[in-house]
């Protein structure tokens, strides 16, 4: 620790060596990004296909699930990210399998009301006074994809795993190949069969049970493959006895809940501004712009929640080895990497903008209001990727409440009543709802670098000593040691 404490520096071999493992990282998961975005683009054409009122009630559909499931789920599912790469740095293998165990019956028993209110999607929704036939293609939509919440729950834990471990090629392959399945099965299932909307739903949850059949299918074949006994805790491993097991739950929930609401917190904030363009003159024009811009911002969101998802399990890794220094030489490239890739998203959406538009319509008021909209997503973004990275830094770290509480004031308290005032008092319509979103994401990306670099690096690593333990084995090295999978950790389920 103290060698780590008075080398400041790092050299150009150390540079290159963590950018490599940043990249090879983050690389994958970009890839499983756009292949998820590619998967989207597919039920919304299918639904296009079946008709204007399928699209329509199955884009509200979409919208309903994203924001009371799956960002849910996917939120809490980080809560074990910081538990789970931090334990790997410390080879506290124990520790990495009741995180993975309680975190899939947590997402479990998340998923329980969720479902109730997918069930009543109807009648909850008709007491709002919307459009009945609408509602209705939408119900059937959520009713039909309440099993994908089972598949979520073992999904979203399993790959935080494999990330915390290391291994994300394998997640690129299983989730490629469930893709690749995924165009045949929702045409079969909604046009051969005749399902409709019920079939684009199914296929969904096939899709995703497909993956989760690949991921589990290579965790026991690499097991049987090693074929030697896991070894579930390093013996000079020191953890904290006093710890019961309700304390070890109430460590989680700390880490799982934030990490939820600094999801959901800026995953709503996009659906408000959807809601707010529908109280404009004339909107269907703004509704229409506002369903590009969120095509476009998922998009591009892929790059930078890679590298947040590829930082934070870098940066756990190391505190939990012991090794600051190697954290913030990781948080560093990664912040340098952010704004690069950000720069050229918004040169991207500058230049490509009246191209991009016509991807999706032909309206000539659509296209020119996407066109001057577009440059303010750009600029967005040059904050958003800076500010998503830095998110991963304080998941890894853990210090997910960090996030939560930056991303509430940034988008609620100062994006909100910047959108509303230009929108509706100036009159700025639909731009006036960009420059909201714009004054949201660089109050975000200020707060979140001013966090950043002010962290108390080996404060943070003995914070990771107390909460996963310390190995006092070899020093845990750059290329994890591949630690059994498959039936090492599924048979010690231990609640």
């Amino acid at each position: 620790m103290a060698a780590e404490q008075i080398k400041k520096h790092p050299t150009l071999p150390e540079v290159k060596e963590e950018l490599k493992k940043i990249i090879d990282r983050g690389f994958p998961i970009l890839a499983m990004g756009l292949a998820t975005y590619l998967k989207n683009m597919i039920l919304v054409v299918c639904m296009g296909r079946l008709g204007s009122l399928e699209l329509a009630g199955g884009a509200l559909a979409i919208g309903f699930t994203n924001i009371t499931g799956y960002s849910v789920l996917s939120g809490l599912a980080l809560g074990m990210e910081p538990l789970s790469s931090q334990a790997f740095g410390s080879r506290n293998l124990t520790l990495v399998s009741l995180a993975l165990q309680r975190t899939i019956f947590m997402l479990l028993t998340a998923s329980i009301p969720i479902a109730f209110l997918w069930f009543n999607f109807e009648s909850l929704m008709l007491k709002l006074h919307q459009d009945s036939q609408i509602i209705h293609v939408a119900s059937v939509f959520c009713r039909f994809a309440v099993p994908d919440l089972i598949a979520n729950s073992f999904l979203h834990p399993l790959r935080i795993y494999l990330r915390c471990k290391g291994t994300t090629w394998p997640l690129l392959w299983c989730t490629s190949l469930a893709t690749m399945l995924h165009f045949p099965i929702t045409v079969y299932l909604t046009f051969t069969l005749s399902l409709g909307i019920q079939g684009i739903a199914i296929s969904t949850f096939v899709s995703n049970f497909v993956t989760l059949f690949f991921l589990l299918g290579y965790i026991f074949f690499t097991y049987d493959q090693n074929g030697s006994p896991s070894k579930p805790l390093a013996e000079n491993v020191k953890l904290l006895p006093s710890i019961s097991v309700g304390e070890q739950w109430i460590m989680l929930l700390q880490l799982a809940i934030p990490s939820c609401l600094a999801v959901c917190l800026e995953w709503w904030w996009y659906e408000f501004m959807t809601v707010l363009a529908g109280y404009l003159d004339r909107p269907e024009v703004p509704l229409a712009a506002s369903a590009i811009v969120i095509q476009t911002t998922s998009l591009m969101y892929t790059l930078p929640s890679a590298l947040s998802a590829s930082v934070s399990s870098r940066v756990g890794n190391e505190l939990g080895a012991g090794r600051p220094a190697k954290a913030r030489l990781a948080t560093g490239i990664a912040i340098g990497l952010a704004f690069l890739t950000s720069t050229f998203g918004f040169i991207l959406t500058t230049l490509g903008r009246e191209a991009w538009g016509r991807v999706f319509t032909k309206d000539r008021e659509v296209l020119e209001l996407t066109a001057t909209v577009l440059p303010i997503i750009g600029l967005c973004e040059l904050a958003n990727c800076p500010q998503t990275t830095c998110c991963g830094v304080l998941r890894g770290s853990a210090r997910p409440g960090v996030g939560a509480g930056i991303n509430f004031y940034s988008f609620y308290l100062m994006g909100t009543p910047v959108a509303i005032t230009l929108a509706f008092v100036w009159k700025l319509g639909f731009l006036g709802l960009c420059y909201g979103l714009l004054a949201a994401q660089v109050a975000c990306v200020i707060s979140m670098l001013i966090v950043t670099y002010s962290t108390d690096w080996e404060g943070a690593s003995l914070k990771a000593k107390e909460l996963v333990g310390r190995s006092n084995e070899l020093p845990y090295e750059d290329q994890l040691v591949k630690f059994e999978e498959g039936n090492g950790f599924l048979k010690r389920f231990s609640f």
